[in-house]
């Protein structure tokens, strides 16, 4: 059972209020299980916390090809028709996701993204599974 964060509610809903356009935001642990959700249902959540996972994984795979970074993915920015998916790293083996409609404004959406995950980095982390090492 996945236990959900009902604590980082109003944090979530004020990225949401604060940036026109929000569909949805979504927390997740680097295995692509929902932690925390707003503007969505939890099957949709699922899905989309899923996906993240495989995008994370694959960014971070890219991300080693730079010879002078460390290979750990920040953001991630999609723009498919209709709007916007972001996926930030927030913390350790923790993520934010949001899905955006296509008026919303990039700049401020990244910037909202950035200033959450530094507010509440710590409630964002997740302990690895199994022993394993935290990236």
């Amino acid at each position: 059972m996945i236990q959900q964060r009902s604590n980082m509610d109003w944090m979530l809903k004020e990225l949401a209020n604060g940036v026109p356009h929000t569909r949805h935001i979504i927390v997740l642990s680097a295995d692509g299980l929902r932690m925390a959700q707003y503007g969505t249902d939890p099957d949709t959540a699922d899905r989309l916390a899923a996906a993240c996972a495989g995008l994370q994984s694959l960014a971070t795979a890219v991300g080693h090809e730079f010879p002078h970074g460390d290979g750990r993915m920040r953001l991630v920015v999609i723009e498919v028709s209709g709007g916007f998916f972001y996926l930030m790293s927030a913390g350790a083996r923790a993520y934010l996701a949001v899905l955006a409609d296509e008026g919303v404004d990039a700049g401020l959406m990244g910037q909202r993204m950035r200033d959450l995950v530094a507010r509440i980095g710590e409630h964002l982390s997740t302990p690895p599974r199994n022993g394993e090492q935290v990236a």
